[in-house]
């Protein structure tokens, strides 16, 4: 289980990393994403052979281009690569510690289910209620199939 601390610092992580990008990314729209488009691997390839040139014989490459914008935007680019994998990465982390705690939220439910069927046998106070409320999430034992409103809805 998470401490408070580690909720805390990983909140302030994410709320850091969201600041900065904040100030040097575009939110472009759908029209935008598609126009621009993502570069295909063979453009990608496209563009490090034209540095490669750059870099290797400059007299080659186009005085046109501004090589040091161009520089900036390789750095950039190659940049946020590696640190979408990284977020990715803690992305998959931060699924499957979700998914294992569902599972365990889940069992403990099924365990609390069957307690509160045993103890509606004995006729327990409130036990009954309790084990009709719940019978909805299981269709096919009898339960309508329909769960019931949260109490904020």
């Amino acid at each position: 289980h998470l401490s408070a601390a580690q909720k805390t610092s990983i909140s302030e992580a994410l709320t850091t990393i969201e600041a900065v990008l904040l100030t040097v990314t575009q939110n472009l729209t759908s029209e935008e994403r598609q126009r621009f488009g993502s570069v295909n691997e063979t453009n990608k390839l496209l563009v490090n052979k034209a540095r490669d040139y750059y870099q290797t014989q400059p007299s080659l490459s186009s005085t046109d281009v501004d090589w040091v914008e161009y520089e900036l935007d390789f750095q950039d680019r190659a940049f946020a690569d590696a640190t979408e994998q990284r977020i990715l990465s803690s992305l998959r982390m931060l699924t499957d510690f979700k998914i294992v705690h569902d599972f365990d939220n889940y069992q403990a439910a099924l365990t609390d289910y069957d307690y509160s069927k045993y103890k509606a046998g004995t006729k327990t106070p409130g036990f009954t209620e309790k084990v009709a409320d719940m019978k909805v999430f299981f269709p096919n034992s009898g339960g309508s199939g329909t769960p019931p409103a949260s109490a904020t809805e």
